[in-house]
């Protein structure tokens, strides 16, 4: 009976070992698929961060937004949620395009920016009134709006994407800058653009020399300029910087001072930031900021340049969702017609 037993314990035995050998393999011997997914679930750097997206819906333009959010959804897989900012006359407007159409499947937030906080720090400028509308100084007060977020991108109504927006938010930002922006020298392809319209790209195109505290920041008036259309923005240096103070800081005394005006090259949004973010920025990938597509009705890029761009920006006057204006098509293909009727294209047949 006794040898019966001893073989049986020990086949039992075995059989345990076995089991557990199984098991130990099966936990420490996985797939390398397997293991990298499990370190992917674990490790925070890995795991799909959020891309705040922030665009302004301004009344009389609001298919700009939709047309830029439009290129931007329809162009990643990332995980992008937009902050629309508007005004309140403006807001249910907007909620119901997005809505009532195929972008009611992103993730958005809706930010009513309060036109107060301008209060007595825009000077009223005759030349070209629709860059005194309240939303065009959103981008001054990005951490009043957003409040979660490490890194946000700022972008302007009047562009589209055509590249993965991923890209964009994976510029890198130096140590102690708050933004990066596009240089507006660094791009041979544009120069020709640029001459051709008269466009400004130097600081003596945005700030009046001829008044001393101008002349007292001691840059000097050739210095190249940069477009606050694009930014890629820093809020823990921005809030640490304090750069919305500094920022208004520059409005008040153009308020008093008139150092900078709409009249010059780009108008009164621009040139606060050109003084404050002087020689403290990163830079964008010139081909994330093709711009200069307003500011001519007859000047135009070759058709190959413009497929190879990530961002295309119409700046200037001459809107692609007016007459006359160039390039039309590329931005026509992401536009989303307004379900209330209320906002329309204007065309030469139209």
């Amino acid at each position: 009976v006794f040898p019966f037993v001893t073989v049986n314990q020990i086949l039992l035995l075995l059989l345990v070992l076995t089991v557990c050998a199984i098991l130990y393999n099966k936990v420490h011997q996985a797939p390398p698929a397997l293991k990298s997914e499990t370190v992917d679930l674990e490790s925070p750097e890995e795991m799909e961060e959020e891309i705040p997206v922030v665009i302004c819906a301004a009344a009389g333009r609001m298919g700009a937004a939709v047309a830029a959010i439009s290129s931007i959804y329809s162009n990643t897989e990332a995980n992008v949620l937009f902050y629309i900012v508007g005004l309140k006359t403006t807001i249910p407007h907007i909620r119901k395009w997005i809505e009532n159409s195929k972008l009611k499947e992103i993730k958005f937030k809706v930010v009513e920016f309060n036109p107060m906080v301008l209060k007595g720090k825009i000077r009223q400028d005759a030349s070209r009134p629709e860059l005194l509308q309240p939303l065009n100084f959103v981008r001054f007060y990005l951490p009043l709006l957003i409040q979660k977020h490490e890194k946000v991108i700022y972008l302007d109504d009047d562009i589209i994407v055509q590249g993965d927006i991923q890209e964009l938010f994976d510029t890198k930002l130096a140590p102690g800058h708050a933004a990066a922006f596009s240089d507006d020298c660094d791009l041979p392809s544009t120069h020709e653009m640029v001459r051709s319209v008269g466009m400004q790209n130097t600081y003596m195109g945005f700030l009046d020399y001829r008044k001393q505290a101008i002349r007292d920041l001691g840059i000097s008036p050739s210095t190249c300029s940069f477009n606050p259309g694009v930014i890629v923005a820093n809020m823990t240096e921005w809030k640490h910087q304090r750069i919305t103070k500094q920022l208004e800081k520059w409005m008040q005394r153009n308020v008093e001072e008139n150092l900078y005006s709409s009249t010059l090259g780009g108008g009164v949004a621009t040139s606060p930031m050109l003084i404050v973010f002087h020689g403290k920025y990163s830079t964008i990938n010139p081909m994330w900021h093709i711009r200069h597509l307003g500011w001519s009705p007859d000047s135009r890029y070759s058709e190959h340049f413009l497929q190879e761009a990530k961002l295309l920006h119409w700046n200037g006057r001459y809107k692609p969702w007016d007459y006359p204006s160039v390039h039309t098509d590329l931005w026509e293909n992401w536009f989303i017609p307004d379900p209330s009727g209320k906002f329309k294209l204007t065309r030469p047949d139209s």
